[in-house]
C-alpha cells in the first residue's frame, strides 16, 4: 500500500519566512481593527505556520472605501489601457522573479505540490497577467448604423468595484485569473482568500505594489466567510462579486447580491463529473487518465471525475489495472518531486474524505484498495477505490476521493 514518503532530510523545514500576515489595505499591510487574529496552518504536519489578521465588517468597509475612492478618484480606471498593460507586464515579471517563494507558500499552505506550482501554476500566473495586458488597451465598443440622422455608439467602461472570493484548491490561480481581467479593464477591487491559504495571496499583493498598481486598486482582506465573505457580498458600495467555491455558499452570495444593491455575480461552483470509459478504449491510458482525474491535486478540483462508468467488456480488466496503478501512487511531503500526492488542504477536508469512506464501507460498497490514513501526522489519505456502489449511496460522491472547491 502507498506509503508516506519524506524526500530529502530536510523537506519538511522548507518553510519559507512568512512575511506578510496582516491585512492589505489602501496599499499597506494593516492590522484587523478588532485585532483578533487566526491561524494558518500546514496540512503536512498540522503544526501552525503564521498567525493571519482576521478580517471583519468593518474592513471590508475600510477595504471598499479604499477602493471606491482610487476607482471615483485615481488613476487606474483614468490610465490609457496601454499603460494598464505595461504594470500588468511588469508584475508578470516580478512573479516569475518570485516563483519559488509563491510555489513555496502553497506548498505549506493548501499541501500543493511544489514542483506543480513551481513548473506549471505561477507561471501560468504570471501568463494570465500577460494575456489579460494584451486585452487592456483592445476594449473597444461599436458605432450603429441607424436609420434616421442620429449618430449611436456604445462605449464600454469599467464597471467599478469588484468583490472577489477565491477558494483554498488553487490559491495561486485563482486569484490571478480573477484579479488579472479586473484590472485590465480599470476595475479596483477587494479579494477575501480562503481561510485555510491566504498566504500567497496576501505575497502578491506585496507584488502587486512593487510592479506599480496604485494604492488602493486592490486590496486583500484574510477572514471568514460568515463574517468578511458576507460584508463583501451584501455591500452597498461593491458593484459586482466573483466567487469561486461550494454550490451552497454561492447561492447565499447571490441572495446577499440581489437584496443589497443588486450587484452582478459571477459564480463557479464545484460539481460531480462522470467519467464514461466504453469497450474501444485504450485501457492503459484510460485507467491512466481516471487516476489522475481524481488524484490530480489530491483531489480537490472542482471538475475531478469523482465517478467512473466503465462498459462492461473492458470491465474487469479496467478495474484491475486501476488498482494496481492507485497501489503505486506515492503520497508525501510536497516539497519531495517523487510525491504525485500531499495532504488534504485541513483537517476538516481530511476528516470529511475519511467520513465519505466509512459511508462507503457501511453501505456494502467494495473498497478495493486504500481507505486508511498515511503517517502518524499531517492529512494524508491512501488513494481510495470502491466498487459496487449503490447509485443512491452517500458514497456515489466519493468513489476515488471526495472533491470540492468550497
Amino acid at each position: 500500500m502507498t506509503s508516506l514518503t519524506n524526500g530529502d532530510a530536510g523537506s519538511l523545514n522548507k518553510v519559507p519566512t512568512i512575511k506578510f500576515t496582516k491585512l492589505f489595505i489602501n496599499g499597506d499591510f494593516v492590522d484587523s481593527l478588532s485585532g483578533k487574529t487566526f491561524e494558518t496552518i500546514d496540512p503536512r504536519t498540522g503544526d501552525v505556520i503564521a498567525r493571519i489578521s482576521e478580517g471583519d465588517k468593518e474592513d471590508i468597509d475600510i477595504a471598499v472605501k479604499a477602493a471606491r475612492h482610487a476607482f471615483d478618484n485615481g488613476p487606474w480606471p483614468r490610465l490609457p489601457g496601454s499603460e494598464r498593460a505595461r504594470i500588468l507586464l511588469k508584475w508578470a515579471e516580478i512573479i516569475e522573479e518570485n516563483a519559488e517563494e509563491l510555489a513555496a507558500l502553497d506548498a505549506i499552505d493548501a499541501g500543493k505540490l511544489y514542483h506543480m506550482c513551481r513548473n506549471v501554476e505561477v507561471p501560468a500566473a504570471a501568463n494570465t497577467l500577460r494575456y489579460y495586458a494584451g486585452a487592456a488597451d483592445k476594449i473597444h465598443g461599436e458605432v450603429l448604423k441607424m436609420s434616421r440622422e442620429f449618430h449611436a455608439y456604445t462605449l464600454l467602461e469599467p464597471l467599478g468595484v469588484v468583490g472577489h472570493i477565491t477558494p483554498w484548491n488553487f490559491p495561486n490561480t485563482m486569484f490571478y485569473i480573477k484579479v488579472a481581467p479586473s484590472l485590465a479593464a480599470g476595475c479596483t477591487m477587494v479579494l477575501k482568500p480562503a481561510e485555510q491559504t491566504p498566504l500567497s495571496a496576501l505575497f502578491s499583493a506585496h507584488l502587486a505594489k512593487l510592479a506599480g498598481i496604485p494604492d488602493g486598486v486592490i486590496n486583500v482582506v484574510p477572514g471568514f466567510g460568515p463574517t468578511a465573505g458576507a460584508a463583501l457580498s451584501s455591500h452597498m458600495d461593491v458593484d459586482k462579486v466573483s466567487f469561486t467555491g461550494s454550490t451552497q455558499t454561492g447561492r447565499v452570495i447571490m441572495q446577499a447580491a440581489a437584496k443589497s444593491n443588486l450587484k452582478q455575480v459571477s459564480l463557479e461552483l464545484g460539481g460531480k463529473s462522470p467519467l464514461i470509459i466504453f469497450d474501444d478504449a485504450d485501457i492503459d491510458k484510460a485507467t491512466e487518465l481516471a487516476l489522475l482525474g481524481i488524484l490530480y491535486n489530491k483531489g480537490e478540483v472542482c471538475v475531478a471525475s469523482s465517478r467512473v462508468f466503465v462498459q462492461e467488456g473492458i470491465y474487469d480488466e479496467f478495474e484491475k489495472k486501476l488498482v494496481e496503478k492507485a497501489k503505486a501512487w506515492v503520497v508525501g511531503d510536497p516539497f519531495d518531486p517523487k510525491v504525485q500526492q500531499g495532504p488534504q488542504v485541513d483537517k476538516e477536508q481530511f476528516e470529511k474524505v475519511l467520513s465519505y469512506i466509512e459511508h462507503g464501507k457501511k453501505e456494502g460498497a467494495t473498497l478495493l484498495t486504500g481507505g486508511k490514513t498515511v503517517g502518524n501526522k499531517g492529512y494524508f489519505i491512501e488513494p481510495t477505490i470502491f466498487s459496487n456502489i449503490r447509485v443512491n449511496s452517500k458514497c456515489i460522491k466519493l468513489l476515488i476521493n471526495w472533491v470540492s472547491s468550497a
